[in-house]
């Protein structure tokens, strides 16, 4: 399958540094570098990644690195742009996409939530904390990034409330926040819930009981 990033259009396509359209080969190296970036960004602590390391790891030199990205900052921040954008309709689709009449759309939200987390984690905890420490660049990427969901689940809500399924009274953007934060941050948190003893069918069991009660009004989701 061909990578979609070296079909884009000229206006569209990676940029080095400098400003230039990257040709074929250069939009290459730059995805090198990025996925070499991803594997220091799981071996390391974000604070102690270097230029040299992810080079060493794209086997090319640190002169090659500074053409596409002027610091690590820059790689990482291109990498989490890169998950936004892609994970964005991907976990949205796991709203829009589900037959909730079925009653089994929770479990897969939920199951789907944690398998992002399991995969992509790592680059999702190095912008959780960036954004802690007040990096907007990144705060917005990660907004960005779980708005769709958002936005799904507040019409899966006004949609419950209209037919009468949850209480008329019932905030659809509250309810859709309060699920939003809850799967961001079990999903997040997985690790050490698991060492709790909590297993993760326990977790996506519990939080599609949840997700059926608040949003489908289902008197037999068991919490």
């Amino acid at each position: 399958m061909s990578d979609p990033r070296t079909e884009l259009a000229a206006d569209e396509a990676p940029r080095a540094a400098d400003g230039r359209v990257a040709g074929r080969r250069g939009q290459a190296t730059r995805q090198r570098l990025l996925t070499a970036t991803r594997t220091a960004v799981a071996d390391s602590p974000y604070r102690d990644l270097t230029v040299v390391d992810i080079s060493r790891r794209a086997d090319t030199s640190p002169a090659t690195f500074y053409q596409y990205f002027p610091d690590v900052e820059a790689a990482v921040l291109a990498l989490i742009d890169e998950l936004t954008d892609a994970g964005g309709r991907q976990l949205r689709a796991l709203v829009t996409d589900a037959a909730w009449e079925s009653g089994d759309a929770a479990a897969g939200l939920s199951q789907g939530f944690l398998a992002f987390f399991a995969e992509h984690g790592e680059l999702l905890r190095v912008a959780d904390l960036a954004a802690l420490e007040g990096d907007d660049r990144f705060r917005q990427l990660r907004t960005r990034l779980f708005n769709g969901v958002f936005l799904a689940l507040k019409d899966l809500a006004h949609e419950a409330r209209a037919v009468g399924a949850i209480d008329a009274s019932a905030s659809p953007g509250g309810i859709a926040s309060v699920l939003t934060t809850m799967l961001t941050q079990v999903s997040s948190h997985r690790r050490g819930f698991e060492s709790w003893g909590v297993s993760a069918d326990e977790l996506a069991a519990t939080m599609a009981a949840v997700i059926d009660a608040t949003v489908r009004g289902d008197g037999r989701a068991s919490l």
